[in-house]
C-alpha cells in the first residue's frame, strides 16, 4: 500500500513544473501564438530560481525570479513573432537554445565556473505543506495519518500548480478577458473588427506563458532538487507540450495529461527506490516513450486553435 502511495505522492511531486508550463502553452496558443521554447523558458527559470534562493535565502522571491526570468525569454519570443511574423517554430527553436546556452553561461559567472549552482540549504527550500500538521508524534498516536502524509505533505508549488488550472479555466471560459483570448486564437480579424486589441492580446499570452514556464523551471530547482544543473529540465519542457496537445489546448486537459506523465516519472523513481531489478536506463526512458505512445494514439482528432502560428497584420 505505501508504495501505490508513493506513487501517488511522486506523481503530483513531478507533474507540478510540467503543468506550470503545459498552461503556459495553453494560454499561449489560445491567443494564437506557437510557444515550443518552454524547454528552454523553463532551463533559465531553473536557473534564476536556483541562484536567486542561493544568495537571498528567499525562496519565494526565487520563484518569483524565475518566473521573470522565463517572461523575459517570452518577450523575445513575442516581438520575434508578433511584431515581426517571424515563424513560431524557428523562434521556439531559438527559445531552446538560448535559453539552456544563457542558463550555463550565468551558472559558471556566478559560481566560480561551475557548471551548476551550489545546493539550496533545505530551510530556504520553498514549503512544505501540512508538514506542521503530520508530525511525529500525531503520526503515532494516529496511525491512518501516515497514508495522508505521504499522498498530501507537499512542496506547495504542487498546490499552487493544481490552482492555476482552475484560474486558467475560470478566465479563458468564464470572463470577458479569456474570450478575447479565444477570439484572437480563432479569427484575430473578426476580433479586430469588434475593437480587440489583438497585439495587446497576443504579448500578455505570450508573457504570460514564459511567466509560467519559468515558474515550472524555479518549481524543480527550488522544491523537488535544491540546485540547478544542466540536465535538470532535460526534456520537461517538450513533455508539457505534448500535454498540453494531447490535453486539447484547454488547462484541465493539459492537468490530467501532465498527471498521467508525471505518474511515469514517480513509477520510475518508486520501482528504482523500492530495488526491482529493471535497467536504469530503461525507466529513464520511461517518461519520453509514454510521451510518444500518447502523441501517436490519442491525438488524432484534436484540434489546435484555427490561427495559432499563423502571422497576424493589423487591418489598415
Amino acid at each position: 500500500m505505501n508504495n501505490i502511495l508513493g506513487i501517488i505522492s511522486t506523481t503530483l511531486l513531478y507533474s507540478a513544473p510540467l503543468i506550470y508550463a503545459a498552461l503556459g502553452g495553453v494560454i499561449s496558443e489560445n491567443g494564437g501564438v506557437v510557444n515550443i521554447g518552454l524547454e528552454g523558458m523553463m532551463t533559465l527559470g531553473a536557473l534564476v530560481g536556483a541562484t536567486v534562493g542561493f544568495y537571498t535565502g528567499n525562496p519565494w522571491f526565487a520563484f518569483l525570479c524565475g518566473g521573470l526570468a522565463g517572461m523575459a525569454l517570452a518577450l523575445l519570443h513575442a516581438i520575434a513573432t508578433i511584431n515581426f511574423a517571424a515563424d513560431h517554430i524557428v523562434s521556439g527553436i531559438a527559445i531552446n537554445l538560448i535559453g539552456p546556452g544563457m542558463a550555463l553561461f550565468l551558472s559558471r559567472l556566478f559560481f566560480e565556473g561551475a557548471a551548476m549552482t551550489k545546493p539550496i540549504p533545505f530551510d530556504n527550500k520553498l514549503p512544505q505543506l501540512f508538514k506542521g500538521f503530520f508530525t511525529r508524534e500525531r503520526v503515532a498516536a494516529y496511525p491512518f495519518l501516515n497514508g495522508f502524509k505521504i499522498v498530501f505533505q507537499q512542496y506547495i508549488v504542487v498546490y499552487i500548480a493544481l490552482i492555476l488550472v482552475f484560474v486558467m479555466w475560470f478566465v479563458l471560459y468564464k470572463t470577458k478577458l479569456g474570450l478575447r483570448i479565444r477570439a484572437v486564437g480563432e479569427h484575430p480579424k473578426a476580433a479586430e473588427t469588434l475593437g480587440v486589441n489583438v497585439y495587446k492580446i497576443k504579448y500578455i499570452c505570450v508573457l504570460t506563458s514564459g511567466f509560467l514556464a519559468g515558474l515550472g523551471g524555479a518549481s524543480m530547482s527550488l522544491a523537488i532538487v535544491s540546485n540547478f544543473r544542466e540536465t535538470l529540465i532535460s526534456g520537461q519542457g517538450y513533455i508539457a507540450l505534448a500535454a498540453m496537445i494531447f490535453g486539447g489546448w484547454k488547462p484541465q486537459g493539459a492537468l490530467f495529461a501532465c498527471l498521467l506523465f508525471g505518474a511515469a516519472q514517480g513509477l520510475s523513481v518508486t520501482l528504482g527506490n523500492i530495488g526491482v531489478q529493471v535497467d536504469p536506463n530503461l525507466l529513464a526512458m520511461l517518461p519520453y516513450i509514454i510521451t510518444i505512445v500518447v502523441l501517436v494514439a490519442f491525438v488524432k482528432g484534436v484540434r489546435a486553435p484555427a490561427a495559432s502560428g499563423k502571422p497576424y497584420e493589423k487591418n489598415q
